[in-house]
């Protein structure tokens, strides 16, 4: 394959043989994928890096004992400019936000099915984040504490588009929604990423967790959020 269509070189970093097994079975039977190496431990996968183009690392929240987020520092540090996919069981609201910070591209769980983990790792691909809905709801949760304490930063409006975001709508959506035009919708956004500093639809929204700028809880719908986002 070459061009658009060239594989998504990818490891798998996860000290569960049957695990690593069945996904490179899954990335076998697709074809813009290939699976250069299995490893156990972090050692094994930043070797890897020191001498392959890797594309995606699929990445474990405790290889072999270790934190997956001292492989993503160690990653970083050494170069490597890749993307990083944590494939978990389950992390705490603050290890996820540190992975995050840490140049995470995603957070997918693993009861999560076969497709939308080959969606993830194509969309993580093209430079998207993909966060698990439950993930989201639960970095939420452990926000909602401080929430009130801070000073609201954003317009009526502006908190009506990032609703909007939040839910996976396209513009023209979110402005049928709020009864605004297309333009305003674009305008609002602007502004958004302006204030946030945000170049992307995602990155705005996992600012707006981080920074704690969500002063309603319900901006969150369980299995809403669809567009960057996958309940």
């Amino acid at each position: 394959m070459s061009g658009k269509d060239a594989a998504h070189t990818t490891p798998i970093v996860d000290d569960h043989p049957l695990f690593r097994e069945g996904l490179a079975r899954l990335f076998a039977s697709e074809p813009d994928f290939e699976m250069i190496a299995q490893c156990s431990t972090s050692a094994e996968a930043l070797e890897v890096l020191s001498r392959s183009t890797v594309d995606v690392v699929l990445l474990d929240f405790e290889p072999g004992g270790e934190q997956g987020n001292h492989f993503i520092a160690s990653a970083r540090q050494s170069g490597y400019t890749g993307r990083i996919l944590m494939v978990t069981a389950g992390m705490s609201a603050k290890e996820s936000s540190a992975a995050l910070k840490l140049g995470a591209s995603g957070i997918l769980l693993k009861h999560s099915s076969p497709s939308t983990l080959a969606n993830a790792v194509r969309l993580v691909a093209q430079g998207e984040l993909w966060v698990d809905q439950k993930v989201i709801q639960q970095m939420a949760d452990a926000l909602q504490g401080d929430q009130q304490s801070l000073p609201r930063t954003f317009t009526k409006r502006e908190d009506q588009v990032l609703r909007g975001v939040f839910e996976g709508l396209i513009n023209k959506e979110i402005a049928a929604k709020i009864g605004m035009s297309e333009d305003s919708v674009k305008a609002t956004l602007k502004q958004l990423f302006l204030k946030t500093g945000a170049r992307t639809r995602s990155q705005l929204v996992l600012i707006a967790l981080e920074e704690s700028f969500l002063v309603n809880k319900k901006l969150l719908n369980p299995g809403s959020l669809t567009f960057f986002f996958q309940s």
